[in-house]
């Protein structure tokens, strides 16, 4: 894959003098354009959290630049103590959010970077890791390049789409991937229309997703979740395209919570049901959507959050899971940098990951 320079207005970057990650903090969109530079380990924690940084590629990225920037700040002198030092801030990142594989996956190869140079310095493995960040944040625009042309090739021009959440470049390098063919679409002069579901009950896709087609001058539409099944009775979508933030070896998904319900009324329609993401984000080692852990928000976040005053009584209890899982038998393909699988996915998967899906023991 070709590798693109890292932009300089990307939504996360390590800062210019390497002591800090550089996040737009997307809490604030699309009122207020706030940029935070951030170095502490509780800082940190809570940016990934509190969704300041979010999008399962996005936090891979980030989570790499904060393992340098807090294994940088290790007073440790030897290798040994230094490599227990980066172990440690790993399992403390970690429990950030349980649901993205790419925090657990990037977390883990910073770790196995500092673990493979036991003949080093310290300042030497840091630096080290400073590139092994870079490299990763450099992969991820090549994937997202690769993953936007797999998958402008599944549509043709004037097809509307419809997207649920936010995948676009807030939530990983630079084109996207669930948003990803609407921007290169977009560049190439190839007209789409984008159907966007504001996604409840933290609106991503209003907030994010509508921010940043606007902004690129894609054609798009804000409807409301439970929009969706008249607008694809009424013929407007041609194709889901969303992202993804952890996928089972048999093709089960964990994405933001209601891609199941698209996915759901796109199979009742006869619309194709793409989903779109890194190799990363599939966890080889996870037999199904049942082992994906599924992770619980605050209840405020249905109640309180961008309301002027509560939308229901402080006594009611609330349910709020981050996350649903989309059945693999919903999905049409799972589109990848290395190509579009297809089910049966555990044998599509072996063919296009050969070497990850030996090294899973399958």
């Amino acid at each position: 894959m070709m590798i693109e320079p890292i932009p300089r207005d990307a939504s996360v970057r390590l800062s210019d003098d390497g002591r800090a990650v550089r996040i737009l903090d997307q809490s604030r969109l699309p009122n207020e354009t706030v940029y935070l530079e951030l170095s502490q380990p509780q800082e940190l924690y809570e940016a990934i959290a509190s969704l300041r940084v979010r999008g399962a590629p996005a936090i891979g990225i980030f989570a790499a630049y904060a393992m340098y920037v807090l294994a940088r700040q290790s007073p440790a002198p030897h290798y040994a103590p230094f490599l227990e030092d980066c172990r440690k801030i790993r399992r403390y990142l970690n429990a950030s959010r349980p649901t993205a594989v790419n925090l657990r996956h990037m977390l883990d190869r910073m770790v196995s970077v500092a673990a493979a140079a036991p003949c080093m310095d310290v300042s030497s493995i840091q630096e080290t890791m400073k590139e092994a960040a870079l490299s990763i944040h450099r992969e991820d625009i090549a994937m997202c390049r690769a993953i936007s042309e797999y998958g402008l090739s599944l549509v043709k021009p004037g097809d509307g789409i419809l997207t649920h959440c936010n995948a676009g470049p807030l939530a990983t390098s630079r084109y996207g991937t669930g948003l990803g063919p609407l921007f290169l679409a977009q560049e190439r002069g190839i007209p789409l229309h984008a159907w966007c579901d504001e996604t409840r009950p933290l609106l991503q896709g209003a907030r994010l997703t509508t921010y940043e087609l606007q902004r690129a001058g894609v054609d798009c539409t804000l409807i409301c979740d439970n929009m969706a099944s008249l607008v694809m009775r009424e013929g407007k979508i041609n194709a889901c395209f969303v992202g993804c933030d952890r996928v089972a070896r048999n093709g089960d998904t964990a994405n933001k919570i209601g891609t199941s319900g698209v996915a759901i009324l796109a199979k009742h329609y006869g619309i194709p049901f793409y989903v779109l993401g890194p190799s990363s984000t599939i966890d080889f080692t996870c037999p199904d959507g049942e082992h994906i852990p599924i992770e619980q928000r605050d209840g405020g976040e249905i109640k309180d959050k961008f309301f002027t005053k509560p939308s229901a009584l402080p006594e009611v209890k609330c349910y709020n899971p981050a996350f649903d899982v989309t059945d693999h038998s919903l999905i049409t393909a799972i589109v990848t940098e290395k190509g579009i699988c297809r089910a049966p996915f555990e044998e599509s998967f072996a063919q296009q990951f050969p070497e990850a899906w030996k090294g899973a023991g399958q």
